[in-house]
């Protein structure tokens, strides 16, 4: 059992305060070039604390020296897989309930990808496989991490098979399921995208920017994105988005609290333009702004074509 203070929970017990909600603890594995260092990067994204290749018997004093920090980060994001080939890792289920002792659940997302994509992925980086020494061959690498993984695998909560997912794919599908917390209260995505790359399948409202003045057509402001100050102040300056960001705010601001009683988690607000690098990437960062200016808690954007 913890002991009293050790717990951050136990002070707000003593004096009749309402506790924090305890901290999200997501342990990344897959087999490599499955995606997990994609998914580290958008947990990073999403202001995870994070850190990769911890030995798997390292894990509850590695969240137990977090605890004694001034500050416990809200959201946790553990790499774990073949390199800590030395822990037995057969033994997670333990480090897990060491976990729960401490008041926190660990989630484990498992990362898988059929052996022919696995190949041709590592055929098109040329990465060497951790475990590709010896004279193994890169099929033969592939199969022995199978099996020293699997207890890994038949521990998760989660597994995605990234085989059909391209990197932008596999970010959201993160970004789905990880940004938010999982409540009753709706979550929204403000997504940008290109046309010419096409409309986002699964997208609620699309709206299109290419109406809007064009900064690509500005040589001083064709290399930055829409996030960068000098494209948002342009933007910001122009009659015609004033004009669009508060007809597109009203739309939102009238019809978004009406979607709070369906039974969906998270509603998608897209937004288009020619290249999915300057109008759309503004106008889903000015909305995000203002969604959580309204009131909405549970606000995550996301640029396919610059994530």
């Amino acid at each position: 059992m913890t002991q009293a203070g050790n717990n951050p929970v136990d002070a707000h017990e003593e004096n009749g305060t309402t506790p924090p909600l305890p901290p999200t603890v997501v342990i990344v594995s897959g087999l490599s070039g499955s995606g997990k260092s994609v998914a580290l990067k958008t947990f990073e994204d999403l202001d995870y604390y994070c850190i990769d290749n911890l030995p798997v018997d390292l894990l509850p004093s590695f969240v137990r020296s977090l605890m004694r920090e001034d500050e416990l980060p809200p959201r946790i994001a553990i790499g774990i897989d073949v390199r800590s080939r030395q822990s037995d890792l057969s033994k997670l289920a333990q480090w897990r309930a060491a976990l729960a002792q401490l008041g926190l659940e660990g989630r484990l997302i498992f990362f898988d990808a059929d052996d022919e994509v696995l190949l041709r992925r590592y055929s098109d980086t040329r990465r060497r496989h951790p475990l590709g020494h010896g004279g193994l061959s890169l099929q033969e690498a592939i199969h022995q991490e199978r099996a020293i993984i699997q207890p890994l695998r038949d521990e998760a909560d989660v597994v995605i098979d990234t085989s059909q997912l391209n990197v932008h794919q596999l970010r959201r599908r993160i970004i789905a399921e990880f940004a938010f917390n999982k409540g009753t209260q709706l979550s929204l995505l403000f997504e940008s995208f290109a046309y010419k790359r096409g409309v986002p399948a699964d997208a609620d409202f699309v709206f299109d920017a290419r109406v809007l003045p064009n900064p690509h057509w500005n040589p001083e402001l064709r290399p930055y994105a829409g996030r960068d100050p000098k494209v948002r102040a342009f933007l910001d300056a122009q009659p015609e988005v004033a004009e669009y960001v508060g007809q597109v705010s009203g739309f939102l601001d009238t019809w978004l609290p009406r979607l709070r009683g369906e039974t969906r988690s998270y509603v998608t607000i897209a937004f288009g333009c020619t290249g999915g690098k300057h109008r759309s990437v503004y106008l889903a960062e000015t909305m995000a702004r203002h969604a959580r200016e309204q009131g909405w808690e549970e606000v995550a954007t996301f640029h396919r074509e610059l994530d």
